[in-house]
């Protein structure tokens, strides 16, 4: 199967449909379903299933065969092998289940649904199913399957009847050279137990001797006779046995072709109820597949969730909108949010009923693909973040503008600046592609690329935060936060290291500039300081080589932080002003610089040197210094 549908858990939704069914053959095309890729095949599939469910509710169980030997028993017979009774009589029983089945669609046929006129179809075999219901059963031909037949076992009746007799009479009158009065069989001869010492007055012929020794077990001469006469009987009984057995099988292979499409017919309505029946267990409801790219579910149910705790999915993306980004809490049901489209989607062009409500409708899709979970590959030798980067790359060579993607917090598992640039590219390549997308994000900058472009939608997981839980809810044209404090701290996180994180997202501080809580171990419990509440600005030199985080951008101080904190910084000969929090030191100005340096070298232009050196020393009213500012980029 897709790699991309089983992560979407499509084999077990086709294991479980498989489960309905009653042969082998029905199971197998089940589980092998695929998505269906024309609208108007699509549509019947799925009116079919439709169809099976009304006739399941308003007729009940439909007397379906289990059928799984049939095609072997057809083929021996068409080769000209000699079916055995017990095979016979499950071909009788085939030919019985499929006018059952006729008579139930027949009498459906009022329900007017295309499924109800199957029944129309099946080949009548009543004269097969006549044939072998008169001469055999599930162990052994009847009597009377022929008039020689009847002849024959009944001589062989008396016959046995007769050495019986006479041999209970030998066992009285003999009693004395006997070791016991029973009658038994050895070797197909009826016998008595002689002792030893009187085999050679016992006229008859050894057929058995006992472990010991002390006992033969001898056929009488007036027995041997009639035995003969038995055996002969036998042989002509079994040949007959034969002919008859091979007359049915002749017959059988006669109404191969009849039996074979009966099969087929029952196959597939084995196939067809299981999907009713499988509609009927999940609660589910007639969705199309349409050629519109208008998608909508209302109140969808992931088909694998209790659907008694489930929160249903509302989600609605209109031909306007090529793509929609999803954000919101971690374990907020943004994950199962695109499984369910996707497994939803997989399932209508399959010819399955989903669990929705009245008014959903899904694009036909070439193909669905998705990058969901841990894309780790230990034996390829990829982390998660360049297993989901390989993941993403084939699906941008595969992809059409007629493919869904799903693609979960995508560019994450690596450096925050270059994920999300990664992120924010990948998501543009899917929008020109004219593909259909869903994501989900924690990048505030995602978000906001989603937010001003057009033809995107903005969408959000709800999330209560008096309560600090995830509601499961998506909501429409909203972003929402990542809530990773609140669920951190409801997840039993020591208020203190919450308290310290909360710090940090405020304040922007690198962890060194901060106090940090001071943590010791005691029996079950984590004991800490507060935290101070006041933030220490780092000093900085000018000439201090320093890197700007979150970019690791290098440049130069210019100068110091002020009173607010903001430091300006020559980076790449352009000055900006940088909160004095996002960088970080690499060299000091007093290792890379003598103590008399002329930073005028570093910072000004060629042209300012040139003016300052003449202004220095008379006046130049051609001589002009350009000051520039910072940025004022915090």
């Amino acid at each position: 199967m897709n790699t991309h549908y089983k992560v979407l858990e499509f084999d077990i939704i086709l294991s479980q449909l498989a489960d309905h069914a009653h042969g082998a053959n029905a199971r197998s095309r089940l589980l092998s379903l695929s998505p269906i890729l024309d609208e108007t095949l699509c549509r019947r599939a799925v009116l079919d299933t439709s169809g099976a469910r009304r006739l399941l509710e308003s007729c009940g169980t439909p007397p379906l065969a289990v059928m799984d030997s049939i095609q072997e028993c057809l083929h021996l017979a068409e080769t000209g092998a000699m079916l055995q009774p017990d095979q016979l009589y499950q071909i009788a029983r085939f030919t019985v289940a499929c006018s059952r089945m006729a008579d139930y669609l027949r009498k459906a046929e009022a329900c007017e649904d295309r499924i109800s006129f199957y029944g129309r179809a099946f080949c009548d075999l009543g004269e097969l199913c006549h044939s072998i219901e008169s001469s055999v059963d599930e162990e052994r031909v009847f009597d009377d399957a022929s008039p020689l037949l009847r002849k024959l076992r009944r001589e062989m009746e008396q016959l046995e009847s007769k050495m019986r007799d006479r041999l209970y009479q030998l066992a009285q009158s003999r009693k004395k050279w006997l070791a016991d009065t029973f009658v038994s069989k050895r070797n197909g001869h009826y016998v008595l137990p002689v002792l030893k010492q009187f085999q050679n007055q016992f006229a008859g012929t050894v057929i058995d001797v006992s472990r010991s020794g002390g006992t033969v077990f001898m056929e009488p001469a007036s027995v041997a006779s009639m035995q003969q006469e038995w055996n002969a009987a036998a042989i002509e009984e079994e040949q007959e046995v034969r002919r008859i057995l091979y007359t049915l099988s002749d017959l059988t292979a006669q109404h191969a072709s009849e039996l074979t499409a009966n099969a087929k017919l029952m196959d597939d309505l084995d196939v067809l109820f299981a999907k009713g029946s499988y509609s009927l267990e999940t609660k589910a409801r007639e969705v199309f597949a349409t050629r519109s790219r208008h998608m909508a579910l209302y109140g969808a149910r992931h088909p694998l969730l209790n659907p008694d705790s489930c929160v249903p999915l509302d989600l609605e993306l209109n031909e306007a909108y090529c793509g929609m980004v999803i954000t919101g809490p971690n374990t907020g049901g943004k994950t199962v949010a695109l499984k369910t489209v996707g497994l939803l989607t997989l399932m209508v062009q399959s010819g399955l009923h989903i669990p929705c409500n009245e008014g959903s409708v899904l694009p036909m899709r070439d193909h669905v693909f998705c990058d969901i979970g841990d894309s780790q590959s230990l034996s390829q030798n990829l982390s998660t973040f360049s297993g989901h980067m390989t993941n993403v790359i084939r699906i941008m060579e595969e992809i059409s503008q007629d493919s869904l993607v799903l693609l979960d917090e995508l560019g994450s598992g690596t450096d925050p600046a270059e994920g999300t640039g990664i992120a924010i590219a990948v998501l543009e390549a899917l929008r020109t592609s004219g593909c259909c997308f869903l994501s989900t994000t924690h990048y505030d900058q995602v978000k906001n690329y989603v937010q001003q472009t057009e033809d995107l939608m903005s969408a959000r997981m709800a999330f209560d935060p008096v309560n600090l839980q995830p509601l499961y809810r998506l909501e429409m044209g909203k972003a929402g936060k990542s809530c990773a404090l609140e669920i951190v701290r409801r997840l039993g996180m020591p208020s203190t290291i919450v308290a310290y994180a909360a710090q940090i997202v405020q304040e922007g501080l690198p962890v060194h500039t901060l106090p940090s809580p001071r943590l010791s171990r005691k029996p079950g419990r984590l004991i800490s300081r507060s935290i101070p509440s006041a933030v220490r600005i780092q000093s900085w030199h000018m000439g201090d080589s320093v890197e700007v985080l979150p970019e690791k951008e290098k440049g130069i101080v210019y100068q110091p932080a002020d009173e607010m904190g903001n430091v300006i910084v020559q980076i790449k000969g352009e000055k900006r002003t940088v909160r004095h929090n996002r960088l970080k030191l690499l060299v000091s100005a007093s290792e890379l610089y003598p103590d008399d340096y002329d930073f005028s070298i570093i910072f000004d232009t060629v042209e300012n040197r040139k003016a300052r050196h003449i202004l220095s020393k008379r006046y130049d009213a051609d001589a002009t210094v350009i000051l520039k500012e910072g940025n004022g980029q915090n």
